[in-house]
């Protein structure tokens, strides 16, 4: 795992369930590859043809609400991205995340000023969240 995640940022608003992140008709496989050709489909059509390897989520509160499957965080990697920063995550999203190894960051601040298009560098080492292009 890197030291540094550096990408340009995807944003999306509060509430982002789990069925948004991974749609449950695309639950035939755990496969994270496969999970991550149809992730933010619902919300995003085009998020996975926008997206480069590395880039990141950003988003409001209570992201990764809904079911507990741990697809949601599997179709996040599967998708490329390296990390997702919330204001907050669900409990669960939060948990699950962890057990399959998406790195995710809650800070509020961080989540408030970044937009889409921002480019970012996390140093998780440093405990810092820079927006270069502002």
């Amino acid at each position: 795992m890197s030291s540094t995640f550096s990408g340009k940022a995807w944003k999306y608003g509060d509430h982002i369930d789990t069925d948004v992140i991974i749609p449950a008709r695309h639950l035939v496989s755990s496969d994270e590859a496969e999970l991550g050709k149809h992730c933010m489909e619902d919300i995003d059509k085009d998020f996975i043809h926008k997206m480069s390897q590395g880039d990141m989520i950003v988003a409001g509160n209570n992201f990764g609400c809904g079911s507990s499957r741990e697809h949601a965080p599997l179709a996040i990697k599967g998708a490329g991205c390296s990390c997702v920063i919330a204001a907050s995550f669900a409990r669960i999203f939060f948990r699950n995340s962890i057990n399959v190894g998406l790195p995710i960051f809650e800070c509020p601040e961080a989540a408030a000023s970044i937009e889409t298009g921002d480019e970012v560098v996390i140093d998780p080492s440093g405990g810092t969240i820079e927006n270069r292009t502002k």
